[in-house]
């Protein structure tokens, strides 16, 4: 199955500091919208061809004990070492239908069946990213924006792994996004080509760098 990377967020205990710093550097912010069930709520940076989410755990019981428990949201976020990042995929074609990796059936109280997300069986590895599947989104032609913060040009992730499990290996072929070992769970983001030869390093508020 050919794949892109749709969206993708990144979990922090603090979304007001976080998300202030990516509305200084000039990225536009989105609205933001609380997951039902879930227990999460996020900050959305919407671009021409994705989204960066900033997410955080408004309800760590209802996170807990919800549909999407074995997402570990909460304990991601307590746990220092654990994986911050998830990442959203969509197909970008219709000729072959099945799951792109092993994984399980998350049907959200924010969608009506059987809008529900495919996720990775990695998702209680801790020390990796989790890896999110939309089968109900048809592909699209993303429109590129010209300007300052206006699309991605990709993604790069990097995980502190002496192996990957077979989940992150069948991503690696993936449109718009790097996986990659690291010393560190590091996300390099390249904004509109990095035309302006410009970059920044938002650690230690955020495990991010942004090029652009």
């Amino acid at each position: 199955m050919n794949l892109e990377l749709d969206h993708f967020f990144i979990l922090t205990d603090n979304p007001r500091e976080t998300g202030d710093i990516l509305v200084s550097m000039g990225i536009e912010e989105s609205f933001s919208r609380h997951h039902d069930g879930q227990g999460t709520s996020n900050r959305r940076f919407k671009l021409s061809n994705s989204m960066l989410e900033i997410l955080y755990v408004r309800d760590a019981k209802e996170a807990d004990c919800g549909p999407a428990k074995n997402m570990n949201f909460p304990l991601r976020v307590a746990n220092k070492a654990a994986c911050p990042f998830g990442m959203v995929f969509a197909r970008t074609d219709d000729s072959i239908l099945d799951m792109p990796f092993r994984g399980w059936k998350y049907q959200p109280d924010f969608f009506k069946p059987p809008m529900a997300f495919h996720v990775g069986i990695n998702s209680e590895t801790l020390d990796e990213p989790l890896c999110i599947y939309m089968p109900f989104v048809k592909p699209v032609n993303r429109i590129i924006e010209t300007g300052t913060f206006k699309s991605i040009s990709n993604v790069c992730v990097y995980v502190p792994l002496n192996f990957m499990s077979q989940t992150l290996l069948a991503l690696k072929s993936a449109a718009g996004i790097q996986i990659k070992k690291g010393k560190e769970h590091l996300m390099e983001v390249t904004f509109d080509g990095g035309k302006c030869r410009l970059s920044k390093d938002l650690r230690p508020n955020l495990p991010l760098i942004i090029n652009w």
